[in-house]
């Protein structure tokens, strides 16, 4: 009886060993707030994933939002470690007010703004053009003063003689997913997204064309000089750049800058 007593709380000394030592690894892992344009909602994701694998000491936790959205949270104190921008302007800005450690900053990724429309839709679109026409009632665009696809959009529509015009059609949104969700769900008859997220909804939405403009469409990131996590930080900017995750940036249809 006193042996098996004996190797019963060796065991039990054992177990709470295993659970202390686990415990420990968990609290010793640094969690990496990343805050990333809405557009790489899905490749980061798969990006998190791989990086993960190579350094399991880090956790990887997201903030998705329009990346103009993403500077004013990161002005007023967000504890932000990387920041992942879908234009120069949003980045720029950051850079402006001392808040990007400067000698990280990079573009890793590069994308393209296209018009697209629902699935089910009859084919009233057909180009830029055809915007004009009376079928046409209402077209989703990211909100200029803090969606970079907005920018990117009134760019091509004023190249195009067509901004002014269009005016009274537009729906705002909020960031590129949003717009993207107008026009899946057919509130709208056009709308215009990153090639990528056109991607993510192939079987809801249909590409008509690219959007001609002269800005190249490349992605920024850097790590925040405020991080409390610079090492990790540095070290993921870093993997952004890598064969590995270039590769899964182009199963997105991300391109190289």
């Amino acid at each position: 009886m006193k042996q098996a007593i004996t190797r019963s709380s060796y065991l039990t000394h054992a177990i709470v060993g295993v659970v202390f030592s686990v415990t420990s690894v968990a609290a010793s892992a640094a969690t990496l707030t990343v805050s990333a344009a809405a557009s790489l909602t899905n490749v980061f994701k798969e990006v998190a994933t791989a990086y993960t694998q190579a350094h399991p000491d880090t956790h990887i936790q997201y903030n998705f939002a329009a990346s103009g959205a993403l500077v004013q949270q990161i002005r007023h104190g967000a504890p932000v470690d990387v920041f992942a921008s879908a234009d120069q302007k949003s980045m720029n800005d950051a850079a402006g007010e001392g808040l990007l450690d400067e000698a990280t900053r990079k573009n890793f990724v590069r994308n393209e703004v296209v018009l697209i429309v629902p699935s089910s839709a009859a084919g009233a679109v057909k180009d830029l053009q055809s915007l004009d026409a009376a079928a046409v009632g209402k077209i989703a665009v990211g909100n200029v003063a803090s969606v970079p696809v907005g920018r990117y959009t009134k760019e091509g529509l004023e190249k195009s003689g067509q901004w002014e015009k269009l005016a009274p059609k537009f729906i705002f949104a909020e960031n590129v997913r949003q717009v993207l969700d107008y026009v899946s769900r057919g509130e709208v008859q056009a709308g215009f997204v990153y090639a990528t997220d056109a991607a993510v909804r192939a079987d809801k939405v249909r590409v008509v064309q690219a959007l001609p403009i002269d800005t190249v469409v490349n992605y920024p990131v850097a790590v925040i000089k405020s991080s409390a996590n610079a090492a990790q930080a540095h070290s993921f900017v870093k993997f952004l750049e890598s064969d590995q995750a270039q590769a899964i940036f182009a199963r997105a249809g991300f391109k190289k800058p």
